[in-house]
């Protein structure tokens, strides 16, 4: 059963690379500042500079780790850019979290053999 879960886990090396990336930029509490307010509708860069009163290098920083890990979207009107949240990435997020509270409780351990 353990061997056949690890499979499961390993056998899409995409997944388990957007879900490490996600995970790496959900770390940080000005990227989860950025989705807060992504939430409510599609913002440009200069508004979040001021709501989040930070330089845009800073952003631009932060905005390429959420869009590396396919949290935001970017679309270019202009010379603006708009970022919005990538829904279907939370979505695979959310099944992954899912997995472990379908399998809870876990099960104590089998003895090793020595």
């Amino acid at each position: 059963m353990f061997q056949e879960k690890l499979m499961q886990v390993t056998a899409s090396p995409t997944n388990l690379s957007l879900i490490t990336s996600s995970f790496h930029a959900l770390s940080d509490p000005i990227r989860i500042k950025l989705l807060e307010l992504l939430r409510e509708q599609e913002l440009c860069v200069c508004e979040l500079c001021e709501v989040l009163e930070v330089s845009q290098s800073k952003l631009s920083f932060h905005l390429k780790t959420l869009k590396e890990a396919s949290l935001v979207r970017a679309r270019q009107q202009g010379r603006w850019v708009y970022y919005s949240l990538n829904l279907p990435q939370f979505v695979l997020l959310e099944q992954y979290l899912a997995e472990y509270r379908r399998f809870s409780p876990i099960l104590a351990g089998r003895p090793c053999s020595e």
